[in-house]
């Protein structure tokens, strides 16, 4: 259910992948600053939670759309139902995405068209649709998540490394584009952060899933929204991420490439 989009004075948020993880963070974040929200996943049920729950705490209006993002009609639709809505989107959150874990001869070849739907096509997508609009009115945010994975090649998670680099390289591409617009472009490259991502890419047994070392959410949103509202390009939170991203630039391709790997290991008992 969605409550009646009454605060029309307010700037309107839109936040895919915003029932969990730096997704729902984020939505509170925008909530918090006052910020109307539209927001898109295909868990209905977490999102009518949410649009029960936003609205007489934070005073702010909430629309959800249940979408199927590795569906590529679903863009057209949630562009088409807002136009409808005359709901105008100032913020532009691309944060909907999954991974999968495994050798890519063994893994779901379904499973990775539609991850490169999700995190790459549906981004374009998505920004291509609303980008104009922003660009006419002389103002307008984007902030597309990627993450460390962007920097170098994925063993183990291939396709799921590839996506990210695409989203890094496209976003500060665009960003370069639309300086003097009025329209920012953040690119948020989080590290391995305590989302569920890895259980939902199965990957719970490798190195990385257990080294302790994960970021909370909320800090990733939080340094991600003031980015944002800085309008920095590229955003990398927490120091030991920064220096493994640069690090990554001095290093042979091959070995970076082999680190990878291992982390991306199972643990040996």
């Amino acid at each position: 259910m969605n409550t009646t989009y009454q605060n029309q004075q307010k700037q309107t948020a839109l936040i895919t992948g915003a029932s969990s993880g730096i997704g729902y963070e984020l939505a509170c974040i925008f909530a918090e600053d006052g910020y109307n929200l539209v927001l898109v996943d295909k868990q209905k049920e977490k999102l009518t939670q949410i649009a029960e729950e936003f609205p007489p705490k934070f005073g702010i209006s909430v629309k959800i759309l249940a979408k199927d993002l590795s569906k590529p009609t679903s863009r057209e639709e949630i562009f088409t139902e807002l136009q409808q809505c005359y709901i105008k989107v100032d913020v532009l959150v691309n944060n909907a995405g999954f991974g999968t874990y495994g050798l890519f001869h063994q893994t779901d070849i379904n499973a990775e068209l539609d991850m490169i739907q999700v995190n790459a096509a549906c981004i374009t997508h998505l920004t291509k649709l609303f980008v104009k609009d922003m660009v006419k009115q002389g103002y307008g945010r984007i902030l597309n998540v990627a993450s460390t994975a962007a920097f170098q090649p994925g063993p183990m998670m291939a396709v799921y490394f590839a996506t990210k680099a695409y989203v890094l390289s496209f976003s500060e591409a665009i960003a370069n584009e639309l300086e003097g617009t009025g329209v920012s472009v953040t690119v948020l490259c989080p590290g391995p952060t305590a989302t569920g991502f890895q259980q939902a890419a199965a990957m719970e047994k490798a190195k990385i899933a257990s080294s302790g070392r994960m970021m909370d959410t909320r800090t990733v949103a939080e340094i991600g929204y003031r980015a944002l509202m800085a309008k920095k390009t590229v955003v990398i939170p927490g120091i030991r991420n920064k220096i493994l991203a640069q690090s990554i630039r001095y290093s042979p391709r091959k070995l970076v490439t082999k680190i990878v790997r291992d982390m991306h290991e199972a643990k040996h008992k």
